[in-house]
């Protein structure tokens, strides 16, 4: 059997609601692991937060890996290593915080183990729940950190419109700084330019020296769509953006509610793949939130 990758997003797509993992998808994660396959967490979360829930599901073994900060790190779960890590310059991460205050919009970083904001609000509150996440508040953000961060995040509770305005505006600038997308429809992220989960799974693929045809990505946002078209197979949960589900051609529906979804992924075995047209498909669970 040629081994594949499966990078999944968390948040909406591997995670139920309630962040929790049903037990079947737990189960059908280590029978992959077990038949020699890899998987990616690829996520916009921080590597500290993004790694509790690795260990959670005892991703901690050889073919486990980690793209955090949504491309920026390239982390290998079984070693506790970062491979590879890219950043935002200093001057830029200071421009979108003198941005976001004329805006009139939070705006937070991270440092290696905290979030960095200038002050406490009510969407600092509800990212620390959602993320349990440590945080710092520093008026002046250079303070708060020892080297250049791996993204920053406008978030607006209930004004989406006002994030697409604050991203239309600074298309122009932010051409060769940075990358702009939405993660959810709360939270607007910068990334180094050129970074993006694609080239997570890019960098990957050479660090394992294996092609993009064993490439398979799931996910739900307009941060996932980058690397759902780079992947050889691409898919989008039923729960995705418009603009996520438009990126691929594979659709799932709804079965046990969101508690176990399945997931139609192509396995080649070499002999088969000489005589059919089309890969042999393998069905098992992956997903609280992907269908088949």
């Amino acid at each position: 059997m040629n081994h594949k990758i499966l990078c999944v997003d968390l948040d909406a797509t591997l995670l139920c609601d309630d962040k929790s993992i049903s037990q079947k998808n737990r189960d059908a994660i280590h029978k992959m692991l077990e038949a020699g396959h890899y998987i990616a967490l690829a996520t916009g979360r921080p590597v500290e937060t993004a790694r509790e829930v690795a260990r959670n599901l005892g991703l901690n073994t050889p073919g486990c890996y980690m793209i955090a900060f949504n491309g920026a790190v390239l982390y290998d779960c079984a070693a506790d290593r970062v491979l590879l890590q890219r950043s935002l310059p200093i001057e830029v991460v200071q421009e979108l915080f003198d941005k976001a205050k004329r805006a009139g919009l939070y705006v937070q970083t991270y440092n290696s183990t905290d979030l960095i904001t200038t002050k406490h609000t009510k969407e600092l509150d509800y990212y620390v729940k959602q993320a349990h996440i440590s945080y710092k508040i520093s008026p002046n953000i250079l303070d708060a950190l020892e080297e250049e961060p791996q993204k920053v995040m406008l978030i607006s509770l209930d004004q989406r419109d006002k994030l697409e305005r604050f991203q239309k505006r600074n298309l122009k600038w932010e051409q060769g700084k940075c990358n702009s997308f939405f993660s959810s429809s709360q939270y607007l992220e910068y990334s180094p330019k050129n970074t993006s989960k694609a080239t997570g799974i890019l960098e990957l693929t050479k660090i394992l020296n294996m092609p993009m045809d064993t490439t398979i990505a799931v996910g739900d946002e307009d941060n996932d769509v980058p690397m759902i078209k780079t992947a050889y197979v691409g898919v989008a949960v039923k729960n995705a953006t418009e603009k996520t589900k438009a990126s691929t051609e594979i659709m799932k529906k709804k079965e046990e509610g969101n508690q176990a979804l399945r997931l139609r992924i192509l396995f080649y075995y070499g002999k088969n793949r000489k005589r059919l047209k089309k890969p042999v498909v393998k069905e098992f669970y992956v997903s609280s939130r992907i269908l088949s």
